[in-house]
């Protein structure tokens, strides 16, 4: 219970009651953003701490627990550096503030937390040598002695996830992957519990090193033949892989500066109170009201109301419906603009130029904003490409989802941003628009992958369809001469059209791929390949490369897209 007698100010921190996923009550450590006035009380924006931003909600006084009442401490009087992400203040302590008269209080209570300021300043003259002296990238491990394998004529390539230009690099401790039953989970029905996320989305699992087994630094070339057993116990050999990176993140230790064109991350530096909070409490769209996740920068002036109206056909906003019906009597569309490039059944992709069409583009992207916190927002979209996936019915073309990619991509990326629309998630529709990028791609005759980092979502999303698609290609292999099947990285690479760095963490994910007698042997348990047939079953919608009417487009010889 609130004590009114205590200010609570943006920055402070305290317990905060919610309820979990099986509707308990729990009070974790949450962070109060804003404070309003309402006729007859308050109410707080509240942060959890360690929780997505998506669950941050207003809460009334009554949910608030003052017996542990943190305040932020006030920041020191030294100029910052704007602009600059790398200037990280200390943790400040903060004081803890017991009210006079007792209240109630959660049962549990919560380890204390040291929480970063709002703000960002710089360290004195010594505090600031030190970080950066410890800021040093660290040397690279070594390797050691390369153990023998098979002769071929192409040039080894570690088979651990080579850096990708465009990500920074990642600091954390390598860790290895779980056993193949735990990893391939093909539905959960808990989209947080999956695995823990890193800051820049990308997936770490700790799993105890063993005692006695020698790691094998690197392993062959992508060239190199690799064998594939098929077990029929339940559990293959256990391997000791090597603790390879994540494709989206970089091993040599040196952020790159940003691109000047295509989608950029969010700089973490650059946030605000204004950016951390929802501005949108509902959207109205066609037949569903949508409950936005994260900050859009929707006019200010739209942001008070309690539902913002879109054409579903246009993504033009309105601030009421009366103004929603008098568009819709003067809008002509009942499709997104752009060529349909696919349809089979009710469903249908267009494509998009973000030059042609640069107002709807821009609506697009606002209305992704809300349910995409990893990218930054630009009003420039003359670069990009916008694939939308409709439904059709009686009234139209429905939007479901979409993904941009860049008209010219020097990291080979085939997927910019990527947005299923939360009715439409968990049926499908996130794997079809995963799967029709890389049908674009082997049109274009590349191999693609989506920009880093991906969301947590993005990223369950990938993982699943990546694992599907291998899987798909090494129960399919056929022996010859009574022997056993054989395939490279390369090969699957070149079948699949994903990017040979993916293909790679992938298959050391699944912990699939061994070093056994000499050389590289994938092994198939029989918990790999239930799960894999269980999963396929319920995959009902695929691309039909037939019903595919795309030319690509050579980018590089049209001046400025």
């Amino acid at each position: 219970m609130a004590d009114t007698s205590v200010d609570i100010v943006e920055g402070c921190r305290l317990p905060v009651l919610r309820k979990n996923q099986e509707n308990e009550d729990e009070w974790p450590l949450a962070e109060i953003l804003s404070v309003k006035d309402i006729p007859g009380k308050k109410v707080y924006y509240v942060h959890y701490i360690d929780f997505n931003k998506r669950l941050d909600e207003w809460v009334t006084p009554e949910r608030l627990d003052l017996k542990k009442l943190q305040f932020p401490k006030k920041e020191a009087k030294t100029p910052t550096k704007n602009g600059l992400s790398g200037s990280r203040p200390s943790s400040p302590e903060r004081d803890v503030v017991r009210p006079a008269r007792p209240g109630p209080h959660p049962p549990a209570t919560l380890p204390p937390v040291t929480p970063a300021p709002l703000h960002q300043t710089t360290q004195t003259q010594p505090q600031r040598k030190i970080l950066e002296s410890n800021a040093q990238p660290a040397a690279a491990p070594s390797r050691g002695k390369t153990l023998p394998t098979p002769k071929r004529k192409a040039e080894p390539v570690s088979l651990t996830s080579q850096p990708s230009p465009a990500t920074p690099s990642s600091t954390e401790t390598p860790q290895t992957y779980p056993p193949a039953r735990e990893a391939f989970t093909p539905k959960s029905n808990n989209r947080e519990e999956h695995e823990p996320l890193t800051t820049n989305g990308t997936t770490r699992r700790l799993i105890p090193s063993q005692p006695g087994r020698k790691r094998k630094a690197n392993c062959g070339g992508t060239d190199e033949i690799i064998k594939v057993f098929q077990y029929n116990s339940p559990r293959c050999p256990s391997a000791y892989l090597p603790s390879g990176e994540d494709s989206q993140d970089s091993t040599d230790g040196i952020p790159t500066a940003p691109r000047m064109t295509g989608s950029l991350v969010s700089d973490r530096s650059h946030d605000d109170i204004v950016t951390r909070m929802k501005n949108i409490d509902c959207i109205e769209l066609g037949r569903h009201r949508l409950k936005p996740w994260y900050f859009s920068p929707y006019p200010q002036e739209l942001t008070a109301l309690p539902i913002l109206y879109l054409c579903e056909f246009c993504l033009k906003y309105l601030k009421s419906l009366k103004c929603l019906q008098r568009h819709l009597t003067k809008c002509n569309l009942r499709h997104p603009p752009g060529n349909e490039i696919y349809r089979k059944g009710t469903i249908s992709f267009f494509e998009i130029d973000g030059r042609k069409n640069k107002t709807y583009s821009q609506n697009l992207c606002l209305l992704a904003k809300c349910f995409l916190d990893h990218k930054t927002l630009y009003y420039d979209t003359d670069p990009f490409l916008f694939y939308v996936m409709t439904e059709y019915d009686s009234k139209g073309f429905h939007i479901v989802g979409y993904f941009s990619k860049e008209k010219e991509s020097t990291e080979d990326y085939n997927v910019a941003c990527i947005l299923t629309l939360p009715p439409y998630q968990r049926r499908g529709y996130g794997k079809l628009l995963i799967e029709f990028s890389y049908e674009l791609s082997k049109v274009e005759g590349k191999t693609g992958t989506p920009e880093k980092p991906l969301s947590d979502l993005g990223l369950l999303s990938y993982r699943s369809y990546w694992s599907q698609t291998i899987l798909e290609i090494l129960m399919d292999l056929k022996s010859e001469n009574g022997e056993r099947p054989q395939i490279t990285i390369n090969e699957i690479s070149e079948i699949t059209s994903v990017k040979k760095e993916d293909v790679i963490s992938t298959l050391q994910y699944l912990n699939l791929i061994n070093y056994y007698k000499g050389q590289y042997i994938l092994t198939l348990s029989e918990d790999i390949v239930d799960g894999h047939e269980r999963a396929m079953q319920k995959r009902h919608l695929r691309i039909d490369p037939k019903c595919l009417h795309f030319t690509p487009k050579d980018w590089s010889k049209r001046g400025k897209w």
